[in-house]
């Protein structure tokens, strides 16, 4: 039984040059009655699956591009399906700079919401403007201060580096903008080219100037080094907190646990069964109206599969995979099943094992792919 329920809002009022998420422009969009099928959804899950909740998300596309009305009837569905404790569950939205309002904001803290991701994803508004992003440093800026004053202490920004023409002096003068903030947890991802966006089709044909490898890993290097000389731990392989400021949602993806996803292109684990909804928005209405649960695909993992995301997801947090926990969880150990996989990789220096665990060493973080491509097909 899952306790972390994840709710997609595909909407978005700008679609960003990067993004592949599952994710329409807004208008003219039929928004009500998408709300309303993830009604019937969550209602059918915790029918199911159990309702009580230690950790919820709300992501998109761009939940806050909701209207106040809507934005209400999305957290009064919640609130109506699923139980957890307003003081120790963990309830994240996330949200852009510009699509923060104080109305907004006291709904939010009003229905239990104790946690914001703000998509900053850069200070700079030249890059701002060439990643198709439409707030710049002063609506960042702004949005952290308003969310403060609404009574938010846990407050994360995304960033992100490896953008076209961005320079090293420019991350780190982000890097300086996020620290004088002073929020408790920051995350910094590398722009990744993903089909069907507006990148890729410019990659393709050969317009898009991008960094580098090698300048991304100066990049990558000193986000790790700057967040640590603030006071930050680097707890995954992209993510940096204060003591106490971890992302508990996003752990449970990386400890391979259950969660619901609800709403159209989201996903879930439970039982060991992986589901997959449909993303067409109008499609996962009309399923959902019919009376059928929303999966466009169903699949069981096999316990070689379990084991393999075991390692592969672990192996993202820095603390890397538990060795007692691997035991506990499938009965095997953890050498008996991927022995060769690691020992090759401490040889390639990009693993290193403790008497507890088994985890990524500064080389394996740059070289993260290919060290879970490792542990792929190994049995």
């Amino acid at each position: 039984m899952a306790t972390s329920a994840y709710f997609h809002i595909p909407f978005c009022a700008h679609i960003c040059h990067y993004c592949d998420f599952n994710k329409v422009f807004a208008a003219g969009q039929p928004i009500d009655d998408y709300l309303q099928a993830m009604d019937k959804e969550m209602e059918w899950t915790a029918a199911e699956f159990g309702s009580h909740l230690k950790t919820l998300f709300i992501g998109g596309g761009t939940p806050t591009v909701l209207e106040p009305v809507q934005l209400g009837r999305l957290l009064e569905s919640i609130h109506k399906h699923f139980q957890f404790h307003p003081q120790t569950a963990e309830f994240t939205v996330e949200a852009n700079p510009d699509g923060l309002t104080k109305e907004k904001l006291a709904i939010l803290r009003d229905a239990g919401v104790n946690r914001l991701s703000i998509g900053v994803q850069a200070f700079d508004d030249e890059l701002l403007q060439a990643i198709g992003r439409t707030h710049r440093r002063g609506d960042a800026e702004r949005a952290v201060a308003m969310a403060r004053e609404a009574g938010f202490e846990n407050i994360s920004l995304d960033l992100m580096y490896g953008l076209p023409g961005q320079t090293l002096e420019q991350f780190l003068a982000d890097l300086e903008t996020a620290f004088s903030l002073h929020v408790p947890h920051l995350s910094a991802y590398s722009l990744i080219i993903e089909p069907k966006t507006i990148f890729y089709n410019e990659w393709r044909n050969g317009r898009l100037r991008l960094p580098g490898e090698e300048a991304e890993a100066v990049m990558y290097e000193a986000a790790m080094e700057r967040t640590v000389a603030h006071g930050y731990q680097q707890y995954e392989i992209s993510n940096y907190a204060f003591p106490g400021f971890e992302s508990q949602h996003n752990l449970v993806y990386w400890n391979n646990e259950e969660y619901y996803g609800i709403g159209a292109g989201a996903h879930s684990y439970i039982d060991g069964v992986r589901r997959a909804n449909i993303g067409p928005i109008r499609h996962y209405i009309e399923k959902v109206e019919r009376g059928e649960w929303p999966h466009r695909d169903v699949h069981r993992l096999t316990f070689r599969e379990q084991m393999e995301e075991e390692m592969f997801l672990g192996l993202r947090k820095t603390e890397g995979v538990s060795k007692e926990r691997f035991r506990q969880k499938f009965g095997r150990e953890m050498s008996d099943m991927f022995g060769e996989a690691i020992r090759r990789e401490i040889e390639n220096g990009r693993l290193e094992e403790t008497a507890t665990h088994v985890r990524l060493t500064k080389r394996g973080k740059l070289l993260g792919n290919e060290v879970f491509a490792a542990f792929l097909g190994e049995m």
